[in-house]
């Protein structure tokens, strides 16, 4: 039985970040593959300071605002004539399902274990494999990414 797209998203996300990625940089390298694999990989350095809830501030977990910068990838404008509405939309319902998901949205509550500890890590990890998986559930939802499984 082959797995499905977002047991797949949450492994690759995983893999990187055992790698040495942070949470936010493996949410985008995987969603980068899945929805826009045109751009450079190296456009990770963009996220690199979301992780640790913005450089260690503990504020909103880096693997929420890279989720949210993947939606950008595929519903975002890239004039300002256009509507924003739909990125707007998206972003508020995946943040929304999102704190369903974990209870929170800031890291220093979803992760309370001093930075870089191997609790913390551990913990990070599996943050942010199942933000993954949830990101590509909610993909799939909407219509955004097709796979033939």
């Amino acid at each position: 039985m082959a797995e499905s797209a977002s047991t797949q998203a949450r492994n690759k996300a995983g893999g990187y970040f055992r790698e040495g990625y942070n949470c936010a940089e493996a949410i985008f390298l995987t969603f980068r593959e899945y929805l826009v694999p045109e751009i450079n990989p190296e456009t990770v350095k963009m996220v690199t300071g979301f992780g640790g809830g913005l450089g260690h501030a503990g504020c909103m977990c880096g693997a929420l605002l890279s989720s949210v910068m993947s939606l950008n990838m595929v519903k975002g404008r890239i004039s300002n004539k256009e509507d924003r509405k739909a990125a707007y939309e998206l972003a508020r319902q995946f943040h929304d399902r999102f704190e369903d998901k974990f209870g929170n949205t800031c890291c220093r509550a979803l992760n309370p274990h001093p930075f870089d500890t191997p609790e913390h890590l551990k913990n990070c990890l599996k943050i942010t494999g199942n933000t993954a998986k949830l990101l590509m559930e909610f993909l799939q939802e909407k219509g955004l990414y097709q796979k033939d499984e």
